[in-house]
C-alpha cells in the first residue's frame, strides 16, 4: 500500500456555492460581514497560512465569480489558482473542485465556506493524523473533526418519539475532512453515478466500505447557517480577541 511522507501536498476544495435559504440576507452568505471581514475569506486566510496547503480551490456560484475573484485579490490569496462553478447541491459543487486537481497523488481536504472559525492547529491536526494513517500500524481512508454530542438525542417518525439514541456513541462532525484524491473521487464517482446524494463527503467513503477516524474538532468551529449563527460567530471572535 502506498504510503505518505511526512511532507504531504494537500489540496483544499472549499464550497461556498450555496443557496443560503435560512440566513434570509440580501448578501450571498460567503460574502457576508463577519467582523469586517467576508465570512469566505476567514477560513481560506487559515487554509492559505498552513504550509502543507499548495493550493486552494474555491467553489462559488457562477454570478459570485466576479465578487468572489475580487475579495480573493484584496486578501492575496495566492494559493488560489483556480475557481470551481457550483452545482444544484452541495455534492454537486465539491465533485466539481475535485475535478480541476490535476494533482491525483495528493491529499484532499475539504472544508465549509461558511465555517469561518476553523483554527490552523485544528488543520494541521488532521493532516498530521492523515500521514500517521498511512504508517505500517493502521490505515483510515481518511480522517473527520467532530465533537460529542451534548444534548439528548431521539429518533421519531414525524412527531412520534421512537427512541432515545445512546448519546456516548454519538458526535456531531465537521470540516476539514481529509482524504486521499483517488479514495474520495472513487467515492464521489459512485455516489453521482448511482444518484446518492449526502450532505457530508466522509459518508460517501463509508457507503464505499471505507475506514473513517474521528479526532476531537472544536465547538466553536460552527457553521454559519442562520443569523443566529453569525452573532454566535461575532461572540466567538470577540472572546478570542480578547484572549489575545
Amino acid at each position: 500500500m502506498k504510503k505518505l511522507q511526512r511532507n504531504l501536498s494537500v489540496i483544499a476544495v472549499v464550497p461556498a456555492a450555496g443557496i443560503g435559504k435560512r440566513f434570509g440576507s440580501g448578501t450571498n452568505k460567503p460574502f457576508h460581514n463577519l467582523s469586517g471581514k467576508p465570512l469566505l475569506a476567514w477560513s481560506l486566510q487559515v487554509l492559505e497560512s498552513v504550509n502543507e496547503v499548495v493550493e486552494i480551490i474555491p467553489v462559488l456560484k457562477v454570478e459570485d465569480m466576479g465578487e468572489g475573484i475580487d475579495i480573493f485579490e484584496r486578501y492575496g490569496f495566492s494559493k488560489i489558482k483556480k475557481i470551481a462553478p457550483g452545482g444544484k447541491e452541495r455534492q454537486d459543487s465539491v465533485y466539481s473542485g475535485l475535478k480541476l486537481i490535476e494533482d491525483k497523488d495528493c491529499v484532499v481536504l475539504i472544508h465549509d465556506g461558511v465555517r469561518p472559525l476553523i483554527e490552523k492547529s485544528l488543520v494541521e491536526k488532521i493532516i498530521r493524523h492523515m500521514s500517521d494513517s498511512m504508517s505500517d500500524q493502521e490505515y483510515y481512508d481518511g480522517i473527520i473533526p467532530g465533537v460529542p454530542l451534548k444534548d439528548t438525542i431521539k429518533e421519531s417518525t414525524g412527531d412520534i418519539v421512537k427512541k432515545t439514541l445512546k448519546r456516548d456513541s454519538l458526535w456531531a462532525i465537521q470540516t476539514p475532512q481529509v482524504f486521499l484524491y483517488e479514495r474520495i473521487m472513487r467515492a464521489y464517482e459512485t455516489a453521482i453515478k448511482e444518484s446518492f446524494y449526502s450532505t457530508d463527503d466522509a459518508a460517501l467513503i463509508e457507503r464505499d466500505n471505507g475506514k473513517m477516524k474521528i479526532i476531537t474538532g472544536s465547538y466553536t468551529n460552527i457553521k454559519i447557517t442562520t443569523p443566529e449563527d453569525l452573532a454566535i460567530a461575532e461572540f466567538f471572535l470577540s472572546r478570542k480577541e480578547k484572549v489575545l
